[in-house]
């Protein structure tokens, strides 16, 4: 939630509810800025169930948005599709394959296929 995907996402779903719902859009960039510091926060934390309950709750967001209108069903499926990890864009049957190496004083790597957050955590 760091990175240009983050902004996507937020940009994006800010476009969904101005068109549903444009008295409310305010309130959930509000809302979004203050998900993204509790998600960042869980996620420095190491707590993953926070990180998955805000997630959940987002879900309902989403999914009471449509129960009100099923007609944005196809809409908020190509959003999700365009923001989803998975929507990278890739040539079937392609297998990727990372590799790594330390030398002289290095003794990390970090390697993402996605998005990646670091920290400064202390030397273990």
């Amino acid at each position: 939630m760091a990175s240009d995907a983050w902004e996507d996402a937020r940009a994006t779903a800010l476009a969904l509810w101005r068109r549903v719902h444009p008295e409310r859009v305010a309130t959930v960039e509000a809302e979004l800025a203050e998900v993204r510091t509790d998600v960042l926060a869980a996620r420095d934390s190491g707590d993953a169930e926070t990180e998955t309950q805000l997630a959940a709750d987002w879900q309902r967001r989403l999914q009471r948005m449509l129960d009100a209108d099923p007609a944005l069903a196809a809409e908020l499926r190509r959003v999700l599709d365009e923001l989803s990890p998975a929507a990278a864009p890739t040539t079937p049957g392609t297998t990727v394959t990372q590799r790594a190496s330390v030398s002289g004083r290095g003794n990390r790597v970090f390697q993402a296929g996605g998005s990646i957050h670091l920290t400064d955590a202390p030397d273990a």
